[in-house]
């Protein structure tokens, strides 16, 4: 049956959910809409709302149907596209639960300007394929950015973790050619960035003719203006030598590492197809800690996975405090349907999850503080990303990828050399070096 005919959109918002690269997919989605003549505009003011989406937990998959409820209340009818991984994964399940207009998945929105002519013209617009020929050439150039950018160089997974879905929604790991990537970093940092995070599902996989993540990051280095570089999210079994090496040679590499592990205990994590052990693990940072000791760690965990004890469950809490955490990330156990682990025996109960999880984010929230008022008396490089709510303030984030508050009037993008003299859970404050002051 042929949809009713709409008004081709001439106002866009883009609303991303999820990870760091899902915030760079609708950057560039922002920016093919823009190149096509449209302007941006708030969510409810909208010709075309683009629901940007991920399936890692069901939560957000249920927020996004919420959201589509939300656009249609008081008799609004605007275009709305779901993109993403929700997209890849429900495709047409989509169009006929919400009857929305478009739905891409994260291969293909380098064809959402069609797929909204189609939807315009009363056509299906409905597409999930994931083509060899990579998306990123058809992309619009990079326009201006904020003082950090992203810069996706890798796409899927090999790894087939039991409990997750990016294999099926992303695909097989792809590496972006390293030509086009120097390219593409050297225009985000002719139109603004001063810092750029390289981003993948298994960045640190990322591999071009022999060359490894450790390579593109020396050549990066060298891009005039180009102060800082960070990567994520890495997987333990890619972490190889050459990477840990630039960790303690290459200035412009922030001594940060998001190096996810899941679990603490080597049983939940054979079970979760993790491909290594706990002992593995502490090995890798002794490494890199070895290159580079004042590195702030972060990492993934998951609580209540099936088959999870409470000794298991204590095998992780020993792990967190035998690492001391800078930051960490911490998720219940949610089955996603098509995954591995979906119907595993052994199902911890909901009220188990919850009290593990609390008990694992009370320890993490304590290492996190704890790391935060290690820094105090440190002087360090902040970048300015905005100004602050208070007169005359400004945030700005530390090479460890901490919130710092200051005093002063700089630009964004500025590099402010700062003091850092009092911590709080999740945030610092500083006072700016004299000489930078006056």
């Amino acid at each position: 049956m042929t949809a009713p005919r709409k008004d081709l959109p001439k106002t866009f918002h883009v609303k991303s959910f999820g990870c760091q690269m899902n915030v760079y997919d609708g950057e560039r989605m922002a920016e093919l809409m823009a190149a096509q003549g449209l302007t941006a505009a708030d969510a409810d003011s909208a010709d075309l709302v683009v629901l940007n989406t991920c399936h890692i937990r069901e939560k957000a998959t249920e927020k996004v149907y919420s959201d589509i409820g939300r656009l249609r209340k008081h008799g609004r009818t605007p275009m709305i596209a779901v993109a993403g991984c929700v997209a890849q994964a429900e495709g047409e399940e989509i169009v006929a639960r919400a009857k929305v207009d478009v739905v891409v998945g994260p291969q293909a929105y380098h064809n959402l300007p069609d797929l909204v002519a189609k939807a315009a013209a009363g056509a299906p617009a409905l597409d999930t394929d994931m083509p060899l020929a990579s998306k990123f050439g058809k992309l619009p150039a990079r326009r201006k950015v904020g003082p950090s950018a992203f810069l996706t160089v890798q796409e899927g997974c090999d790894k087939f973790c039991t409990y997750c879905v990016v294999p099926y929604t992303r695909g097989a790991e792809v590496s972006r050619r390293f030509d086009d990537l120097v390219v593409e970093a050297r225009a985000l940092v002719e139109a603004g960035a001063r810092e750029i995070t390289l981003l993948g599902q298994n960045v640190n996989a990322w591999d071009d003719e022999g060359r490894g993540l450790h390579d593109l990051i020396r050549t990066l280095d060298q891009i005039p203006g180009l102060a800082r570089l960070r990567y994520t999210t890495s997987h333990p079994n890619d972490m190889r030598q050459g990477l840990i090496d630039a960790h303690g040679d290459v200035e412009s590499l922030m001594p940060y590492l998001h190096l996810p592990v899941q679990s603490g205990s080597t049983r939940i994590l054979k079970a979760m197809n993790r491909s290594h052990g706990r002992d593995d693990y502490l090995r890798l940072l002794d490494r890199v800690r070895a290159v580079r000791p004042d590195i702030a760690l972060s990492g993934d965990f998951i609580v209540g996975f099936p088959g999870e004890t409470e000794a298991d469950f204590h095998d992780t809490l020993s792990l967190v405090e035998q690492v001391g955490y800078a930051q960490a990330f911490s998720f219940k156990y949610s089955p996603r349907p098509g995954t591995p682990a979906v119907g595993l025996a052994d199902e911890v109960p909901a009220e188990v999850m919850d009290e593990r999880l609390q008990r694992l984010q009370a320890a993490l929230g304590r290492d996190q503080q704890a790391f935060n008022a290690a820094t105090v008396g440190r002087t360090c490089q902040v970048l300015v990303e905005r100004r602050g709510k208070l007169p005359g303030q400004m945030l700005g984030k530390s090479p460890w990828l901490q919130s710092v508050h200051f005093m002063g009037d700089h630009a964004i993008g500025d590099l402010v050399t700062v003091t850092l003299t009092a911590a709080g859970p999740v945030s610092l404050s500083g006072v700016v070096r004299m000489a930078e002051a006056a």
